[in-house]
């Protein structure tokens, strides 16, 4: 089984048109992604890699029978293209624009409570089910059909703690990036609840790294919620308080959560053991397994 999409989904791709948007889009392709549409105004009646290609993600949606989308938009344009998702409205939306203004994604979220949408990222890699779809810009090879589940906050982090895991022979029901934003979609309490109902979810692996509280509250869902075992990794411990660190959601202000330091206590006291490093975590994996 999986969360989120599987091979049923189908997808629009935002930004088709665009070097991205073509580019990635040949890739989900490849994978055997069901892209069957592009969104671009303006652009309606073209076709990219034998996608057909509409002016509106409505009139996509409505034509090819799509329930998700992958935004491949500018900054400037992308929360315009997340609403535009939002009203279509569509099961999911996975938006990869990095930068997108944190005032246009305030004003996302605010649409969100409204809609039953799921939205990733933005900031985000995207979503796998290995085998099915990938929704994205991960990098299909490393990924191997399996039953531990993955959430992070790091694109990079989820190709290393996966890669280790599928070496090993431990392959993923399904890989998540929630992104680095300050605000953003999915949550990683939403998506630890989400493998919690999966039957065929063994384990999980929750990946994240300093900033913001999100870490610390998972660790009181899990704790309060979890039967499924879950592996931590806190990515940022050498980090100076006040600079960010890759991600903007990846600073410490010095109040005293948003540490590394907090993150992994939090995550002790719920009982999930935190490895040092990528490897480490697929220690703890196997023990679980």
């Amino acid at each position: 089984m999986s969360i989120f999409v599987d091979d049923d989904t189908r997808v629009v791709v935002q930004g088709i048109t665009g070097g991205e948007g073509k580019f990635h889009t040949e890739q989900m392709l490849e994978y055997g992604t069901n892209v069957v549409a592009g969104a671009v105004p303006g652009k309606g009646g073209r076709e990219v890699a034998g996608v057909p290609v509409y002016d509106t993600v409505t009139e996509a949606a409505r034509e090819e029978d799509a329930d998700a989308s992958v935004v491949f938009v500018p900054p400037a344009f992308a929360g315009d293209a997340v609403f535009e998702a939002l009203d279509a409205p569509l099961d999911l939306a996975v938006a990869i624009t990095e930068g997108i203004p944190t005032r246009d994604m305030a004003k996302v979220n605010k649409r969100l409570s409204e809609v039953d949408t799921r939205l990733l990222g933005p900031n985000c890699p995207g979503i796998i089910t290995p085998g099915e779809a990938k929704l994205g810009i991960l990098p299909g090879d490393v990924f191997e059909s399996g039953d531990v589940g993955l959430v992070s906050r790091s694109g990079t982090l989820t190709y290393q703690v996966v890669s280790n895991l599928t070496e090993r022979g431990i392959g993923q029901t399904t890989a998540i990036g929630i992104g680095g934003d300050p605000i953003i979609g999915t949550s990683f309490v939403d998506a630890l609840s989400a493998f919690e109902a999966d039957p065929d979810t063994d384990a999980v692996v929750m990946c994240g790294e300093i900033g913001g509280e999100d870490e610390e509250q998972a660790a009181e869902f899990i704790a309060e919620n979890m039967d499924t075992p879950v592996a931590g990794f806190i990515a940022g411990r050498t980090a100076p308080p006040g600079k960010r660190m890759g991600h903007a959601g990846a600073i410490v202000s010095g109040s005293g959560t948003g540490t590394a330091e907090s993150k992994i206590g939090a995550l002790d006291d719920a009982g999930v053991p935190v490895g040092d490093t990528p490897d480490e975590v697929a220690d703890r994996v196997e023990e679980f397994l």
